[in-house]
This record gives structure tokens, C-alpha cells and sequence, in this order.
């Protein structure tokens, strides 16, 4: 039998592993393919740092949270195209990470336009971590 967890419940794991990340963790965008696990060295050419605002996250519904605000940077760090990202506590760990794509392109996280260049803008046109639903 498939373990089921109950919507409220699903809810309340998804705000609590938003707090345990904290306020204000930092986007990073990334070329390449993302390492194998998130404890793993990153990989590839930091394209863009984005400090993303304290309140990163709306609450769960639905077992879902999706991202809270704008998320953008006026200027990227490097140029190259955008393959994945990486979530970092204040303290620099990694705590998520996943695939990027270009707007309607089914990447984990979708972008304005997925080849940076250095000193472009961009903005993060979604985002969301969910539950499964086994109920």
C-alpha cells in the first residue's frame, strides 16, 4: 500500500519546509545539468544571483506553494543559457534544486528568456513545489 497523507497535513510540511529555509534565501541560476543531489558540488556557470524577498513563498493550498513577489535581477552575473537552479539557505546550503526552461518549456522553474547575457535582466515567470497526492 502507498503511504497517503491528508491535504491539511501535506500543507502544513510544505509551510514548515519553508521556514526551515528561512527569509530571504538566494535564487541561483545556473548552465549545465544540475549535480545529482543537492548535498552534491555545484555544477556549471553561475549565471545570475538573485536574493529573493523574505516573504519567498506564499502559504501552501492544495498541497502547493508557489513563488510569493517578483522574482528578477536587473543584471545577469554571466552570459550562457539556463539549465538549472539551485534554492540556498542564508547559510549557503542547498536546499532545493531543478530544472529551468523557457516559458511554457515544463522546466521545474520557467524564465523570461533562458540565454543570459551578462548585464541582462530577467524574470522568473513561475515556480512551485508540491505535495503528491496519493489520497
Amino acid at each position: 500500500m502507498t503511504i497517503q497523507i491528508d491535504d491539511l497535513s501535506a500543507n502544513a510540511m510544505l509551510d514548515a519546509w519553508e521556514a526551515h529555509v528561512g527569509p530571504s534565501p538566494t535564487l541561483e541560476i545556473r548552465s549545465g545539468p544540475a549535480p545529482a543531489n543537492t548535498a552534491a558540488a555545484a555544477q556549471g556557470t553561475v549565471l545570475a544571483l538573485v536574493a529573493l524577498p523574505a516573504d519567498w513563498l506564499g502559504n501552501a493550498a492544495g498541497r502547493s506553494k508557489a513563488k510569493s513577489g517578483t522574482w528578477e535581477d536587473q543584471s545577469a552575473d554571466a552570459s550562457g543559457t539556463a539549465a538549472h537552479y539551485r534554492i540556498l539557505s542564508s547559510g549557503g546550503v542547498c536546499k532545493l534544486q531543478g530544472t529551468v526552461t523557457a516559458t511554457g518549456g515544463g522546466g521545474d522553474m520557467t524564465v523570461d528568456n533562458t540565454v543570459f547575457a551578462a548585464g541582462q535582466g530577467f524574470t522568473v515567470t513561475s515556480w512551485a513545489i508540491s505535495m503528491p497526492n496519493n489520497a
